[in-house]
């Protein structure tokens, strides 16, 4: 089910897209918490809810909510996709100018997104929480946290202390060039900073989870080392994949050609056995190596033209255009008139 503003004077200044999965015992609190931010909010909002194929009652909770309120709007996909895949949905679904994320589970507070409000209209394009007091048990959740994200800043050069904290608010610009795939829901601030947004880290509340359990355990660090791999070949190397593959590519020719010259050095000096020299076999995988590195630079580099002339994506961003000329033409048509 869902309903769509269609006027201008109905479209919202912000939208909150809320993913759930599983969520039945915190929606009627989070429904109420939210209410209560609408009703002190000066802005018109609507409340997004993406149902990712959910097995409870969260469905029929959705329901009754937006029975309840007209401004909320239910999106049920058709299989569990995954957060990235439900955030997506929300996004296209999205009408305001403004657009928050925030967790179903009750751990984020509603009540912190007037201050990340207060940091966007300061100038920033996109506000993320940090939750410094964090109310996760420490093994599994806070220390593999800490270290994904110190590994997550170092890697990207990206300073942000909780990167995966469910919390956002960000200008709908933000989200025109961002396409959420895999589980890159964590790293859109990184991908938004990299496309020239400016982002700025909030400390945020976070309560201890009233109902239901986490949906990610410990096994989720194989998947953020993986996507962190991608993240990083995107921002750095998106628009010259040449660049890192010929690079690679060269290492190891080079590593080939020593290896070579060592093996023709010892059959020069000791009449050893070339067929029987493991440097020989070295070099020649090495060589081999390395060109396959240079035909992926070569694919890579015609994917991405493919990529920006297909889409009509251009590799920049223009934030404002000064016209002098216009602007001078303005002038002198102003002084006319006078």
């Amino acid at each position: 089910m869902a309903k769509k503003c269609i006027t201008e004077n109905d479209r919202p200044y912000l939208s909150i897209v809320i993913p759930c999965r599983n969520e039945a015992g915190n929606l009627t609190a989070l429904s109420g918490l939210l209410s209560q931010f609408q009703h002190n909010c000066a802005h018109r909002i609507e409340i997004i809810f993406v149902d990712d194929g959910s097995t409870d009652d969260t469905y029929k909770i959705l329901v009754g909510l937006a029975k309840h309120n007209i401004s909320t709007i239910v999106l049920t996909l058709d299989l569990h996709h995954g957060q990235s895949v439900a955030l997506q949905a929300g996004f296209d679904q999205a009408s305001g100018d403004v657009i928050a994320t925030i967790d179903a589970d009750l751990q984020n507070d509603p009540a912190d997104i007037p201050i990340m409000l207060q940091e966007l209209e300061k100038g920033y394009d996109l506000v993320f929480g940090w939750r410094k007091n964090r109310n996760d048990p420490f093994l599994s959740r806070k220390l593999p946290s800490l270290l994904a994200n110190r590994l997550i800043a170092f890697i990207t050069n990206f300073p942000a202390h909780d990167i995966g904290c469910g919390l956002r608010v960000m200008r709908r610009e933000v989200l025109n060039d961002l396409v959420l795939i895999g589980d890159f829901h964590r790293y859109i601030p990184i991908l938004a900073y990299w496309r020239g947004a400016r982002c700025k880290e909030v400390v945020v509340r976070h309560h201890p989870r009233r109902n239901g359990k986490s949906k990610y355990g410990i096994d989720r660090a194989i998947k953020v080392l993986l996507d962190l791999m991608t993240v990083k070949f995107f921002i750095t190397y998106m628009h010259n994949p040449m660049r890192f593959f010929g690079r690679y590519g060269l290492i190891t020719i080079l590593a080939g050609i020593v290896s070579g010259c060592i093996a023709l050095g010892l059959k020069m000096t000791t009449n050893f056995d070339l067929t029987g020299n493991p440097l020989s076999l070295l070099a020649i995988f090495l060589v081999i190596i390395g060109v396959q590195f240079f035909f992926l630079g070569i694919l890579g580099e015609l994917c991405s033209r493919i990529y920006f002339e297909g889409t009509k994506k251009k590799p920049y961003i223009i934030r404002s255009t000064i016209d002098i000329e216009d602007a001078n033409e303005t002038n002198a048509s102003s002084d006319a008139q006078l």
